[in-house]
């Protein structure tokens, strides 16, 4: 029968040193808050049920941690006295008689599933706890695991250590594995007698032998156990996490001229034999499929990018952009909410939103949809193997059908059936104080809309 597994993510700390308005869990990495990332990790180790400590922010960091496929509870830790007082937080959780119990960290969220999954083996194989450790470069200040024949003897924080045990390389990276159905009794046992006062969940190695049980130590990469507490630390994992995930998409198939200037997110879906040029940005929500080239100086979110479809250089495809296969999106436009049918093409300086562009269509460089009239966004539908000139502005709602020429420097207010030559242009004209009235209106018109939104 498999094992059950109760995983125990602590995130109640204040995050001061963080000197941010919100808990540190909450911050981003590759677009996405580290305590997503660390729940995630969990889900991929096979782990079903979640108990989340939270503190500050609570009821955000605990929406943060809902990422679904996992079953997520929320407990409160009201005080702070330690990292075995935080556990003890999910004691009602503890208490259902899970066979594994697995303690992590909130704010490690380079951790993988392997080393999650190896603790997991630990308990199996009859130990009663299971530390988590990392060789690292540097141990100073680190916890060491002092091991012997095998066995975790103790670990001994950096201050207490002697000569011979700061020698030591294999330090203590925080996660721990025990044993569900002696959780409640060994954490029960760790005592505060110490200047803080605090109650210390590294006690339970010594505590364990103290009454004849087991304790190992699994190795985990350094990288992984790599945690957060300031800004400066922030980056250093973004910039870890940038570099494994570039790695993992190049040995997939995917080019990347300088991968050290590409930034991803964390949901990036490069397909095999797609090339990005250098200084590329790509937010969350996208996907790019194979044979498709993002030149230099982009930046795709919430975009879909199609077979042989090529995007910029100093291209910005906003969310709900779609660029079909073979499509090209050149230099300097930007494209929201928009379908960019098969083959078509958006060369430059040009704004597309809210719209369709059917397959085939040439837009001449300049051209804008407007799309918003200072209240309401509005759709423009461009047919198949239609011509906009240069310097268009397509007045939305609008369509424009297939085939159709729309001359350069028009502005287009009304539809245009297919086949047909469209002219906009025409003489100017002033009207005084017409703006100001228009603007009046648009302001009357979004006071009522407000007005109705609060009445429910």
């Amino acid at each position: 029968m498999e094992r059950t597994c109760l995983a125990i993510v602590l995130a109640a700390g204040e995050s001061t040193r963080m000197k941010s308005s919100m808990s540190k869990v909450l911050h981003p990495v590759a677009g996405r808050p580290m305590i997503a990332h660390v729940v995630e990790a969990l889900s991929n180790a096979s782990i079903s049920d979640i108990a989340l400590v939270v503190g500050r922010d609570a009821d955000a960091v605990s929406a943060a941690a809902d990422i679904g496929g996992v079953s997520v509870s929320s407990y409160l830790q009201k005080e702070r006295l330690g990292t075995g007082h935080a556990v003890l937080a999910a004691r009602d959780a503890i208490a259902k008689g899970f066979d594994d119990i697995l303690v992590v960290f909130g704010d490690t969220p380079l951790i993988q599933p392997e080393p999650l999954r190896a603790a997991r083996e630990g308990l199996a194989a009859g130990n009663d706890v299971v530390v988590i450790g990392f060789e690292a470069a540097d141990p100073s200040g680190y916890g060491r695991l002092i091991v012997k024949d095998g066995a975790l003897l103790a670990i001994r924080e950096h201050k207490d250590a002697t000569e011979e045990e700061r020698r030591i390389t294999y330090c203590n990276g925080g996660l721990m594995a025990i044993d569900g159905r002696k959780a409640l009794d060994l954490l029960g046992r760790i005592g505060n007698a110490n200047v803080k006062g605090e109650y210390y969940l590294t006690d339970l190695v010594e505590i364990v032998r103290e009454i004849g049980g087991q304790a190992i130590a699994v190795e985990a990469p350094e990288e992984e156990l790599t945690g957060c507490n300031t800004r400066a630390e922030l980056a250093f994992i973004e910039r870890l996490w940038q570099q494994r995930r570039r790695h993992e998409l190049m040995l997939s198939g995917v080019s990347m001229i300088a991968p050290e200037t590409v930034f991803l997110a964390w949901d990036t879906a490069l397909e095999q034999d797609v090339l990005v040029e250098p200084n590329v940005v790509f937010g969350p929500g996208v996907r790019v499929e194979s044979g498709a080239i993002i030149h230099a100086f982009s930046h795709v979110e919430g975009a879909t990018v199609r077979a042989g479809a090529t995007v910029g250089p100093y291209a910005r495809l906003r969310p709900g952009a779609d660029l079909g296969e073979n499509s090209k999106v050149g230099n300097f436009c930007e494209v929201k909410k928009a379908e960019i049918g098969a083959g078509a093409k958006v060369n430059h300086l040009t704004y597309i939103g809210d719209a369709f562009v059917g397959a085939g269509t040439n837009i001449g460089a300049g051209t804008i949809t407007c799309n918003y009239d200072g209240v309401n966004k509005h759709e423009t539908r461009i047919g198949e193997n239609a011509f906009i000139g240069s310097n268009s502005s397509l007045v939305a709602p609008v369509t424009i059908g297939n085939g159709a020429l729309v001359a350069s420097g028009s502005v287009i207010t009304e539809d245009v059936p297919a086949d047909a030559v469209a002219f906009g242009r025409a003489r100017q004209e002033i009207k005084p104080g017409r703006a100001r009235l228009l603007r009046e209106r648009y302001e009357a018109v979004k006071a009522a809309k407000k007005a109705a939104k609060a009445a429910g």
